[in-house]
Parts: structure tokens; C-alpha cells; sequence
């Protein structure tokens, strides 16, 4: 089966339900951004998946990783999106700053150093 991902903003997300005594899933909704008009997305989670969503706040940015799932029951036709794996955007996960600069490379006003002094630790 095709799977597929998508980015959007985190608008709602449903608290998990028990459909059966063995059997639990769990909706939530993003907006993706689609040209001209935003377009809000639900997907569920199912089973053990149904934690996956707990790290997230609405609001946040998330890329969603799903399938199509789609079943007949009483002649009546049914398509889920099926989310199995959630997490932050490339661009927000790796958003932290860069290290501090660090003076241990000369600048352009610099002198160099005339000294050639080192300490040879080679066995040969």
C-alpha cells in the first residue's frame, strides 16, 4: 500500500475513544495550507498509535505520515487517512541556534605568529 506524508498545523485533537473492549482509536485534525484556501485534515490513530499524538500541543507544526484505508459496511462506503507516525518538520526540528563563535581561529587583524615551537609526540 501507498503511504504518504503532509505538513500542517495542529488545529484539534480528540481525546482516544474505545470503540470495543479491544479495539481504540483516536482522531485529530491539521490545516494544511493549499493555495488560495486552507484545507482541514482529519486523520485518526489506532490501537498503541493513539499515544503518538501526546507530545503535540494545537497549534504546533507536525508532518504526518499516513495511508489510505477504505471499507464497505452496509453498502455504505468509508475512507479513513490513517496516521503512523508524527513529527516535527525538518525545518523546525534542526531550528536550533548555532554554536557560539569561538576566538580560537585568528582574525583578519591578527599578527602572525612567528613561533614555531610544538611539542613532537610522534614515535618516529
Amino acid at each position: 500500500m501507498t503511504s504518504f506524508e503532509i505538513e500542517g498545523k495542529l488545529v484539534v485533537k480528540y481525546p482516544t475513544e474505545n470503540k470495543s473492549s479491544s479495539f481504540q482509536a483516536r482522531e485529530f485534525v491539521i490545516e494544511a495550507d493549499s493555495g488560495n484556501y486552507p484545507q482541514f485534515i482529519k486523520f485518526q490513530l489506532v490501537q498503541e498509535r493513539c499515544a503518538l499524538i501526546e507530545d503535540f500541543n494545537e497549534g504546533d507544526l507536525i508532518k504526518v505520515h499516513f495511508d489510505l484505508r477504505g471499507r464497505e459496511w452496509n453498502g455504505k462506503y468509508f475512507t479513513n487517512l490513517n496516521a503512523w507516525r508524527i513529527e516535527r518538520p525538518a525545518q523546525q526540528a534542526n531550528s536550533a541556534p548555532p554554536p557560539a563563535a569561538s576566538n580560537d581561529f585568528p582574525s583578519a587583524n591578527d599578527e602572525p605568529s612567528t613561533s614555531l615551537e610544538f611539542e613532537d609526540d610522534l614515535p618516529f
